[in-house]
């Protein structure tokens, strides 16, 4: 069994993308891994957030996780701000960070491209974080979207440079991508990846969504030159959409494009729709029955969190005695 650790900022609204490159990997992963799925709600505030909004949403994150199929007997869940042990490493850890190298990470320089002036030293500091999340549970997998490989790459960085000079402590984890599905496109700007932050609203499927608006926004997704449903990475509008298909449907993209060669745009989107459908309906129907009372969404957090912390106290009491920290 391979130990895991994964998990997604409680801050705008989970979708299709959410569930297709990150959520529906862990389902699978619990059955045969030691998972940890985490909401991280420290790294949702290196973006101003509304404090109300935000405790809604973690509560809304672990309905949806347990919705989809994450199982709390087969993989825990937990708060991220819950376990002090992940600040604590974050902050040893970036003792041996060199500025230079956060400054080069990709996330970083494009988000302080557009934040400018309201940059702040947490959404810089991100990626250490991430780090400690990762080094903290002895993690050796880390089911990622391609835009987060970057930060894996360097939390392995700092677990070598670390072990290196302090001694073994950390293991060592690997990033994991399924290629196909990791990264799902916007339905209106395909060249961009699927997002929660998404100004157009009909480029994101949400998991809430209402089916009549999942519908519609299928239908008005955008379309290529040409009538081919076809593959291609001069197609990108269509390749997303049989990206999507093939991953609701479990039918092969080859099987795809042959089931609808000679058909139009229109039977294509109405079928994807009620692919996409059949997969969100009854994660919303579990999301519903979850959300009539939290008790159950606070006893899976509790246990989460009191395994987790035993876990990682472990780690952490290594590290700081590694460094000469305490008595």
């Amino acid at each position: 069994m391979s130990k895991i650790f994964s998990g997604i900022q409680p801050s705008g609204n989970l979708h299709l993308g959410n569930y297709i490159g990150a959520i529906k990997q862990w389902v699978e992963l619990q059955n045969d891994n030691d998972c940890i799925f985490c909401i991280v709600d420290l790294h949702a505030i290196t973006v101003a957030q509304d404090p109300k909004v935000l405790k809604e949403k973690i509560l809304e994150v672990t309905a949806l996780y347990l919705a989809c199929g994450i199982d709390p007997q087969k993989a825990k869940i937990f708060i991220q701000s819950e376990n002090p042990h992940h600040t604590e490493l974050a902050w040893i850890l970036n003792c041996i960070t060199p500025f230079g190298q956060l400054e080069r990470m990709t996330q970083f320089k494009d988000k302080s491209q557009k934040q400018q002036e309201g940059t702040t030293a947490g959404l810089f500091d991100y990626p250490v974080l991430m780090a400690a999340d990762i080094l903290l549970y002895d993690t050796q997998e880390v089911p990622v979207g391609q835009d987060q490989k970057q930060h894996v790459e360097l939390t392995r960085d700092l677990a070598e440079k670390f072990n290196a000079r302090f001694g073994q402590t950390f293991v060592v984890p690997n990033p994991r991508i399924i290629k196909e599905t990791a990264r799902i496109m916007s339905l209106q700007e395909p060249t961009y990846k699927m997002s929660k932050s998404d100004a157009d609203m009909l480029g994101a499927i949400n998991l809430l969504d209402a089916p009549d608006v999942i519908t519609n926004k299928i239908m008005k997704a955008v379309t290529d030159s040409g009538s081919e449903i076809a593959y291609s990475g001069e197609k990108n509008a269509v390749s997303n959409l049989l990206s999507i298909y093939s991953a609701v449907s479990n039918i092969s993209i080859p099987e795809l494009e042959e089931k609808y060669r000679g058909k139009g745009y229109g039977e294509f989107k109405k079928d994807l729709a009620e692919a996409v459908l059949s997969i969100i309906i009854p994660i919303q129907d579990r999301y519903s029955q979850l959300r009539e009372s939290d008790d159950e969404l606070n006893r899976v957090l509790d246990e989460g969190r009191d395994e987790t912390m035993k876990r990682s106290s472990i780690v952490l009491q290594k590290a700081k005695k590694a460094v000469g920290l305490g008595r």
